[in-house]
């Protein structure tokens, strides 16, 4: 007997593994062959330092395990801070406009070079490299992403027109992930860079997504800014717009929560904003009791789910 409580003690680990996968069951029956919109941020996926490739396996391994539990996963990315990377390296400086960097044609030429040439096949293939489903392609490709300049100020930043999620669609029915570089085009075949957060809400509205998951280098939305314990855990889409209208919700966090307002209206069940430079955040946030990031829903609940 000694020797079987033995094994049980040196074996701790297993019984707590094997806990969890009981917390996960109902996760993977509740999802199975639902869609799930994730957008993959830059400041997410680390830099040129050996974090990137860490950062991008963990991901990878996220987006394989649910792929493989029968969730059907969109990956939208997007990459602003190495293109301002690359920009920097070519001597050409970025400017902002409420928020979202002013592109001419040569820089427009540069984010189709970094999005589509550099980050998507990063991405696809870290996910290939577990399992081989992953598909890369961008806004352009099929009609999948419609758009128009967001303004004239902003020269070839686009906002979205329309989303056809009609490859999308084939893609997942044929049991492939598919990642969405964030470049649009217009009726005359013009293209556009646009914000990567828009876009995934875009997608799952369009495609009725049972989540939209924003993964990011913050924990979350907090009601003071810049306390992590003000992490708010659940609020409503209604109560989210009053919060951005009374300066709560600020700075780069308000393209996300309006995103997740947009999409939820349009038909996507709920939306998630969690800091994706934690390991393994994703899987914590959709497949546990608890989660670790802010999760937005339909509707106002009764004061918000504070951590």
């Amino acid at each position: 007997m000694s020797n079987v409580h033995s094994s049980i003690e040196a074996g701790g680990d297993v019984w707590l593994k094997s806990q969890l996968l009981v917390e996960v069951l109902p996760y993977i029956r509740r999802f199975f062959q639902k869609v799930v919109v994730v957008k993959y941020g830059g400041n997410a996926i680390g830099d040129s330092t050996g974090e990137l490739d860490q950062s991008l396996l963990s991901f990878a391994q996220d987006i394989v395990l649910m792929h493989s539990v029968g969730i059907l996963p969109i990956v939208v990315h997007g990459g602003g801070p190495q293109i301002g990377s690359y920009l920097e390296k070519l001597g050409k400086s970025s400017r902002f406009i409420d928020g979202l960097r002013v592109t001419d044609a040569e820089t427009l030429e540069i984010a189709r070079m970094v999005l589509v040439g550099k980050v998507n096949p990063e991405i696809v293939t870290a996910i290939n490299s577990l399992a081989t489903v992953a598909v890369g392609l961008s806004g352009s490709d099929a009609g999948l992403i419609m758009a128009s300049p967001h303004s004239e100020e902003h020269g070839y930043v686009g906002k979205v027109d329309a989303v056809n999620p009609e490859i999308l669609e084939k893609l997942l029915a044929q049991g492939l992930v598919p990642v969405v570089a964030t470049i649009g085009v217009d009726q005359s075949g013009n293209s556009y860079n646009i914000n990567a957060d828009t876009v995934a809400g875009a997608i799952a509205g369009a495609i009725k997504a049972e989540k939209l998951v924003y993964l990011t280098n913050i924990d979350g939305i907090r009601s003071v800014a810049h306390d992590p314990k003000t992490l708010i855990r659940q609020v409503g889409s209604e109560e989210l717009l009053q919060l951005i209208e009374e300066g709560i919700v600020s700075g780069g966090m308000i393209p996300k929560a309006l995103s997740c307002i947009d999409a939820i209206s349009k038909g996507a069940h709920s939306a998630h904003i969690l800091d994706g430079t934690k390991p393994h955040a994703l899987l914590v946030e959709i497949f546990t009791d608890q989660g670790i990031g802010t999760m937005i829903k339909s509707g106002t609940p009764t004061g918000w789910e504070i951590n």
